[in-house]
């Protein structure tokens, strides 16, 4: 954090005048003390109170300068946009540039990777949990609508051939999709096997 400093007659006014020039409150900011001032004899040699103040850095600041650091070392120029859901405590984050695919990777594992980074960056200095989702290109709603169309692909293919199929190995959120996607369908069911990173979804018929 960067601190600046700021004076007035007490410790009170200059911190009045730090909120006033910084425009926030004081439960954003952090100040020290560096004069406690004094009102001399008599009105003479008196002494203004000093402090320095810097403004508390928000879960956004955090991921901002975080991804920041990140892409100026992958050479990327890229627009960060964040969003802060206060009522479902999600920092929504979209990322914009010219090399997006580069971001996302195979099958999103770029971008998974850097949400699971940033979540670590923002929780580790935040009072409560806040969720971070990243996304880029409306990628995570493409990606939802194909794994939804290849759970019904597949639950076709397994009610004709009477046999089970197993996907390809997925990471825990599209496993989801895949399981939400045929949880009402009356003729197959869906479980995971193996373990990390290979764990995979297979769909079989109901008994």
């Amino acid at each position: 954090m960067e601190y600046v400093e700021f004076s007035g007659k007490t410790v009170e006014d200059a911190l009045t005048n730090a909120l006033v020039a910084l425009g926030t409150t004081s439960d954003q900011i952090e100040y020290e003390v560096v004069e406690k001032g004094s009102t001399g004899f008599l009105g003479f040699a008196a002494k203004d109170a000093i402090i320095k103040v810097a403004k508390k850095n928000t879960p956004e600041d955090v991921a901002v300068n975080f991804l920041k650091e990140v892409f100026d070392k992958m050479n990327l120029e890229v627009e960060i946009i964040c969003n802060m859901d206060e009522e479902e405590k999600v920092l929504n984050i979209d990322l914009k540039g010219p090399e997006m695919g580069v971001l996302i990777g195979k099958r999103g594992q770029t971008l998974d990777s850097l949400q699971y980074l940033t979540n670590l960056a923002v929780n580790r200095k935040s009072e409560e949990y806040l969720k971070v989702k990243i996304d880029t290109e409306d990628y995570r709603r493409r990606r939802k609508e194909t794994l939804e169309n290849l759970a019904k692909n597949v639950a076709y293919k397994v009610k004709r051939t009477k046999r089970p199929v197993s996907l390809e190995a997925m990471n825990p959120y599209e496993r989801r999709i895949i399981h939400s996607a045929l949880q009402n369908d009356k003729y197959v069911t869906t479980h995971s096997e193996g373990e990390e990173p290979y764990r995979h979804v297979v769909v079989t018929i109901k008994r």
